[in-house]
Protein backbone atom coordinates (compact mmCIF):
# COMPACT_ATOMS: atom_id res chain seq x y z
CA UNK A 1 0.00 0.00 0.00
CA UNK A 2 3.08 2.41 0.65
CA UNK A 3 4.19 1.50 -2.59
CA UNK A 4 1.33 2.57 -4.38
CA UNK A 5 0.79 5.65 -2.53
CA UNK A 6 4.43 6.92 -3.51
CA UNK A 7 4.40 5.38 -7.18
CA UNK A 8 0.77 7.57 -7.43
CA UNK A 9 2.32 10.82 -5.82
CA UNK A 10 5.58 10.53 -8.33
CA UNK A 11 3.15 9.88 -11.26
CA UNK A 12 1.90 13.35 -10.93
CA UNK A 13 5.65 14.80 -10.43
CA UNK A 14 5.95 15.33 -14.08
CA UNK A 15 9.63 16.68 -14.07
CA UNK A 16 10.74 13.41 -13.29
CA UNK A 17 9.58 12.15 -16.79
CA UNK A 18 12.93 13.34 -18.00
CA UNK A 19 15.08 12.04 -14.98
CA UNK A 20 14.18 8.35 -15.23
CA UNK A 21 13.61 8.32 -19.09
CA UNK A 22 17.64 8.61 -19.18
CA UNK A 23 18.28 5.39 -17.11
CA UNK A 24 19.89 2.36 -18.39
CA UNK A 25 17.69 -0.19 -19.98
CA UNK A 26 13.97 2.32 -19.18
CA UNK A 27 13.25 2.58 -22.81
CA UNK A 28 12.85 -1.43 -22.99
CA UNK A 29 10.57 -0.77 -20.18
CA UNK A 30 8.38 1.65 -21.58
CA UNK A 31 8.12 -0.07 -24.72
CA UNK A 32 6.64 -2.80 -22.84
CA UNK A 33 3.44 -0.50 -22.07
CA UNK A 34 3.12 1.85 -24.31
CA UNK A 35 3.02 0.88 -27.85
CA UNK A 36 4.96 3.98 -29.35
CA UNK A 37 4.57 8.03 -29.88
CA UNK A 38 2.97 7.74 -33.24
CA UNK A 39 -0.12 6.57 -34.64
CA UNK A 40 1.64 3.95 -36.49
CA UNK A 41 3.41 2.07 -34.03
CA UNK A 42 -0.30 2.19 -32.90
CA UNK A 43 -2.05 0.59 -35.25
CA UNK A 44 1.16 -1.69 -36.04
CA UNK A 45 0.64 -3.01 -32.47
CA UNK A 46 -3.42 -3.35 -32.69
CA UNK A 47 -2.74 -5.77 -35.72
CA UNK A 48 -0.57 -7.75 -34.18
CA UNK A 49 -3.25 -8.07 -31.38
CA UNK A 50 -5.76 -8.75 -33.85
CA UNK A 51 -3.57 -11.65 -35.32
CA UNK A 52 -4.05 -13.20 -31.83
CA UNK A 53 -7.71 -12.50 -31.99
CA UNK A 54 -7.53 -10.25 -29.39
CA UNK A 55 -9.57 -6.16 -30.23
CA UNK A 56 -8.16 -3.10 -29.09
CA UNK A 57 -8.82 0.80 -27.96
CA UNK A 58 -6.70 3.18 -28.84
CA UNK A 59 -5.60 5.77 -26.52
CA UNK A 60 -3.57 8.98 -27.11
CA UNK A 61 -1.55 9.49 -24.27
CA UNK A 62 -2.30 12.96 -22.27
CA UNK A 63 -4.15 14.20 -19.52
CA UNK A 64 -4.63 17.47 -17.57
CA UNK A 65 -4.29 19.80 -20.38
CA UNK A 66 -4.67 23.71 -19.51
CA UNK A 67 -4.03 24.75 -23.01
CA UNK A 68 -7.18 25.48 -25.15
CA UNK A 69 -5.22 25.09 -28.36
CA UNK A 70 -3.70 21.72 -27.05
CA UNK A 71 -6.99 20.27 -26.36
CA UNK A 72 -7.11 21.21 -30.53
CA UNK A 73 -4.51 19.44 -31.39
CA UNK A 74 -5.73 16.71 -28.90
CA UNK A 75 -9.53 16.09 -30.79
CA UNK A 76 -7.14 16.46 -34.35
CA UNK A 77 -5.06 13.19 -33.03
CA UNK A 78 -8.27 11.27 -32.30
CA UNK A 79 -9.51 12.30 -35.06
CA UNK A 80 -6.98 11.41 -37.52
CA UNK A 81 -6.80 8.27 -35.15
CA UNK A 82 -10.28 6.83 -36.22
CA UNK A 83 -9.35 7.63 -39.65
CA UNK A 84 -6.39 5.08 -39.51
CA UNK A 85 -8.26 2.51 -38.07
CA UNK A 86 -11.03 2.74 -40.57
CA UNK A 87 -8.27 2.67 -43.28
CA UNK A 88 -6.22 -0.11 -42.15
CA UNK A 89 -9.26 -2.24 -41.42
CA UNK A 90 -8.10 -3.09 -37.64
CA UNK A 91 -10.55 -4.11 -34.92
CA UNK A 92 -10.22 -1.18 -32.40
CA UNK A 93 -12.22 1.92 -30.87
CA UNK A 94 -10.70 4.78 -29.01
CA UNK A 95 -10.53 6.07 -25.01
CA UNK A 96 -10.31 8.99 -24.38
CA UNK A 97 -9.44 11.36 -21.05
CA UNK A 98 -11.93 14.11 -20.66
CA UNK A 99 -8.70 16.56 -19.01
CA UNK A 100 -7.22 15.58 -22.57
CA UNK A 101 -10.15 17.54 -24.12
CA UNK A 102 -10.03 20.63 -22.03
CA UNK A 103 -12.01 19.90 -18.63
CA UNK A 104 -9.71 21.70 -16.28
CA UNK A 105 -10.31 24.77 -18.51
CA UNK A 106 -14.27 24.86 -19.41
CA UNK A 107 -16.86 22.01 -19.19
CA UNK A 108 -18.47 23.62 -22.12
CA UNK A 109 -15.07 22.99 -24.49
CA UNK A 110 -14.88 19.84 -23.07
CA UNK A 111 -18.05 18.81 -24.54
CA UNK A 112 -17.56 20.72 -27.57
CA UNK A 113 -14.24 18.65 -28.16
CA UNK A 114 -15.84 15.78 -27.24
CA UNK A 115 -18.82 15.66 -29.27
CA UNK A 116 -16.66 16.15 -32.27
CA UNK A 117 -14.72 12.98 -31.59
CA UNK A 118 -17.84 11.12 -30.71
CA UNK A 119 -19.57 12.33 -34.30
CA UNK A 120 -16.93 11.34 -35.74
CA UNK A 121 -16.99 7.77 -34.57
CA UNK A 122 -20.62 7.38 -35.15
CA UNK A 123 -19.84 8.40 -38.84
CA UNK A 124 -16.81 5.63 -39.22
CA UNK A 125 -19.08 3.25 -37.35
CA UNK A 126 -16.95 3.36 -34.56
CA UNK A 127 -17.21 3.64 -31.08
CA UNK A 128 -15.66 5.95 -28.00
CA UNK A 129 -15.01 5.41 -24.63
CA UNK A 130 -15.14 8.17 -21.94
CA UNK A 131 -12.20 6.80 -19.09
CA UNK A 132 -12.89 7.96 -15.53
CA UNK A 133 -10.24 9.98 -13.97
CA UNK A 134 -9.76 10.96 -10.11
CA UNK A 135 -13.03 11.55 -8.08
CA UNK A 136 -12.75 14.97 -8.26
CA UNK A 137 -13.79 14.83 -12.13
CA UNK A 138 -16.28 11.98 -11.74
CA UNK A 139 -19.38 14.44 -11.61
CA UNK A 140 -18.52 16.60 -14.75
CA UNK A 141 -17.40 13.68 -16.92
CA UNK A 142 -20.63 12.03 -16.20
CA UNK A 143 -22.66 15.32 -16.55
CA UNK A 144 -21.02 14.92 -20.44
CA UNK A 145 -21.68 11.38 -20.75
CA UNK A 146 -25.04 11.84 -20.56
CA UNK A 147 -25.09 14.99 -23.04
CA UNK A 148 -23.26 12.83 -25.69
CA UNK A 149 -25.29 9.98 -24.88
CA UNK A 150 -28.42 11.43 -25.51
CA UNK A 151 -26.98 12.06 -28.89
CA UNK A 152 -25.40 9.30 -29.86
CA UNK A 153 -25.09 5.59 -29.27
CA UNK A 154 -21.25 5.54 -30.04
CA UNK A 155 -20.32 6.29 -26.71
CA UNK A 156 -19.74 4.86 -23.14
CA UNK A 157 -18.17 5.10 -19.95
CA UNK A 158 -15.77 3.60 -17.15
CA UNK A 159 -17.04 3.12 -13.65
CA UNK A 160 -14.29 2.06 -11.19
CA UNK A 161 -15.36 0.11 -7.95
CA UNK A 162 -13.20 1.57 -5.36
CA UNK A 163 -15.87 4.82 -5.56
CA UNK A 164 -18.39 3.82 -2.94
CA UNK A 165 -20.81 5.81 -5.26
CA UNK A 166 -20.59 3.01 -7.87
CA UNK A 167 -23.55 1.64 -7.87
CA UNK A 168 -25.51 3.97 -7.81
CA UNK A 169 -23.59 5.68 -10.82
CA UNK A 170 -23.90 1.97 -13.10
CA UNK A 171 -27.53 1.54 -12.21
CA UNK A 172 -28.37 5.20 -13.62
CA UNK A 173 -26.07 4.53 -16.36
CA UNK A 174 -27.80 1.32 -17.31
CA UNK A 175 -31.45 3.23 -17.03
CA UNK A 176 -30.11 5.05 -20.23
CA UNK A 177 -28.94 1.81 -22.37
CA UNK A 178 -25.68 2.67 -21.83
CA UNK A 179 -22.13 0.11 -22.27
CA UNK A 180 -19.67 0.05 -19.30
CA UNK A 181 -16.24 -0.62 -18.52
CA UNK A 182 -16.09 -1.38 -14.95
CA UNK A 183 -12.48 -1.68 -13.53
CA UNK A 184 -10.83 -1.07 -9.91
CA UNK A 185 -9.77 2.18 -10.57
CA UNK A 186 -5.81 3.55 -10.23
CA UNK A 187 -6.04 7.19 -8.37
CA UNK A 188 -5.29 7.72 -5.17
CA UNK A 189 -8.28 8.61 -3.57
CA UNK A 190 -9.47 9.16 0.45
CA UNK A 191 -11.30 7.12 2.31
CA UNK A 192 -14.35 9.50 2.45
CA UNK A 193 -15.05 8.23 -1.54
CA UNK A 194 -13.35 5.03 -1.70
CA UNK A 195 -12.82 1.68 -0.04
CA UNK A 196 -9.08 1.14 1.41
CA UNK A 197 -9.33 -2.15 1.52
CA UNK A 198 -8.37 -3.90 -1.29
CA UNK A 199 -11.13 -7.16 -0.15
CA UNK A 200 -13.80 -4.32 -0.31
CA UNK A 201 -12.59 -2.57 -3.78
CA UNK A 202 -12.89 -6.55 -4.65
CA UNK A 203 -16.35 -7.61 -3.28
CA UNK A 204 -17.53 -4.77 -5.17
CA UNK A 205 -16.07 -5.43 -8.24
CA UNK A 206 -18.00 -8.61 -8.62
CA UNK A 207 -21.11 -7.25 -6.88
CA UNK A 208 -21.04 -4.79 -10.07
CA UNK A 209 -19.89 -7.05 -12.11
CA UNK A 210 -22.78 -9.59 -11.77
CA UNK A 211 -25.15 -6.29 -12.24
CA UNK A 212 -23.78 -5.83 -15.89
CA UNK A 213 -23.91 -8.95 -16.87
CA UNK A 214 -27.37 -9.55 -16.36
CA UNK A 215 -28.43 -6.23 -17.95
CA UNK A 216 -28.79 -7.04 -21.14
CA UNK A 217 -26.24 -4.41 -22.49
CA UNK A 218 -22.61 -5.07 -23.57
CA UNK A 219 -20.52 -4.45 -21.32
CA UNK A 220 -16.16 -4.50 -20.63
CA UNK A 221 -14.52 -6.21 -17.40
CA UNK A 222 -11.86 -4.90 -16.80
CA UNK A 223 -9.08 -6.51 -14.91
CA UNK A 224 -5.73 -8.51 -14.82
CA UNK A 225 -6.55 -9.98 -10.99
CA UNK A 226 -6.98 -13.91 -11.78
CA UNK A 227 -9.34 -13.91 -8.62
CA UNK A 228 -11.48 -11.38 -10.49
CA UNK A 229 -11.36 -13.19 -13.68
CA UNK A 230 -12.60 -16.62 -12.23
CA UNK A 231 -15.28 -15.04 -10.51
CA UNK A 232 -16.85 -13.61 -13.58
CA UNK A 233 -15.80 -16.89 -15.44
CA UNK A 234 -18.09 -18.68 -12.72
CA UNK A 235 -20.66 -16.19 -12.40
CA UNK A 236 -21.17 -16.59 -16.55
CA UNK A 237 -21.13 -20.46 -16.12
CA UNK A 238 -23.61 -20.36 -13.06
CA UNK A 239 -25.78 -18.09 -14.58
CA UNK A 240 -25.31 -19.57 -18.54
CA UNK A 241 -23.95 -16.16 -19.68
CA UNK A 242 -23.25 -16.39 -23.69
CA UNK A 243 -19.28 -15.53 -23.85
CA UNK A 244 -19.92 -13.41 -26.70
CA UNK A 245 -22.41 -10.60 -24.77
CA UNK A 246 -19.38 -8.91 -22.78
CA UNK A 247 -15.42 -8.68 -23.05
CA UNK A 248 -12.73 -8.86 -20.69
CA UNK A 249 -10.39 -5.49 -21.24
CA UNK A 250 -6.74 -5.87 -20.36
CA UNK A 251 -3.84 -3.75 -20.84
CA UNK A 252 -1.18 -3.35 -23.15
CA UNK A 253 1.92 -5.23 -21.90
CA UNK A 254 0.36 -7.00 -19.48
CA UNK A 255 -0.20 -10.52 -18.69
CA UNK A 256 -0.34 -10.92 -22.99
CA UNK A 257 -0.30 -15.04 -21.58
CA UNK A 258 -3.67 -14.38 -19.60
CA UNK A 259 -5.36 -12.37 -22.88
CA UNK A 260 -4.40 -15.45 -25.32
CA UNK A 261 -5.57 -17.78 -22.65
CA UNK A 262 -9.20 -16.19 -22.42
CA UNK A 263 -9.35 -15.80 -26.54
CA UNK A 264 -8.66 -19.69 -26.24
CA UNK A 265 -11.20 -20.33 -23.87
CA UNK A 266 -14.15 -18.76 -26.39
CA UNK A 267 -14.06 -15.62 -24.41
CA UNK A 268 -14.09 -11.78 -26.02
CA UNK A 269 -10.15 -9.80 -25.02
CA UNK A 270 -10.11 -6.14 -25.48
CA UNK A 271 -6.40 -4.52 -25.21
CA UNK A 272 -6.20 -0.72 -23.93
CA UNK A 273 -3.45 0.25 -26.40
CA UNK A 274 -1.83 3.45 -25.17
CA UNK A 275 0.38 5.80 -27.36
CA UNK A 276 2.03 8.87 -27.29
CA UNK A 277 4.56 11.31 -25.89
CA UNK A 278 2.72 12.03 -22.48
CA UNK A 279 3.40 8.50 -21.28
CA UNK A 280 4.94 8.83 -17.59
CA UNK A 281 1.89 9.65 -15.81
CA UNK A 282 0.17 6.31 -17.37
CA UNK A 283 3.31 4.67 -16.73
CA UNK A 284 3.79 5.23 -13.29
CA UNK A 285 -0.09 4.89 -12.40
CA UNK A 286 0.81 0.86 -13.90
CA UNK A 287 3.97 0.24 -11.63
CA UNK A 288 1.21 1.47 -8.54
CA UNK A 289 -1.35 -0.89 -10.03
CA UNK A 290 0.66 -4.31 -9.81
CA UNK A 291 3.69 -4.95 -8.20
CA UNK A 292 4.28 -7.89 -10.86
CA UNK A 293 4.93 -4.59 -12.63
CA UNK A 294 7.53 -3.11 -10.62
CA UNK A 295 9.76 -6.48 -10.62
CA UNK A 296 9.52 -6.21 -14.46
CA UNK A 297 11.01 -2.75 -14.52
CA UNK A 298 14.05 -3.81 -11.69
CA UNK A 299 14.91 -6.89 -13.97
CA UNK A 300 15.64 -4.28 -16.68
CA UNK A 301 17.02 -1.52 -15.30
CA UNK A 302 19.36 -4.18 -13.22
CA UNK A 303 19.86 -5.47 -17.45
CA UNK A 304 20.73 -2.02 -18.37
Amino acid sequence: MIFRTVLLYLSRQHRLKKVVSELPGFKQVVQRFIAGEKIEEAIAAVQELNNLGIVATLDHLGESITSEVATSHEVSEYLRALQFIKDSNVNSNVSVKLTQLGLDIGEQLCQENARRIVEEASRLGNFVRIDMEDSAKTNATLRIFYSLRSEFEAVGIVIQSYLYRSEKDINEILAKNSRIRLCKGAYDEGAEVAFAAKSDVDANFVKLMQRLLTSGIYHGIATHDEKMIQATKDFVTRENIARDTFEFQMLYGVRRDLQVKLVQEGYRVRVYVPYGEFWYPYFMRRLAERPANLWFVAKNLLKG
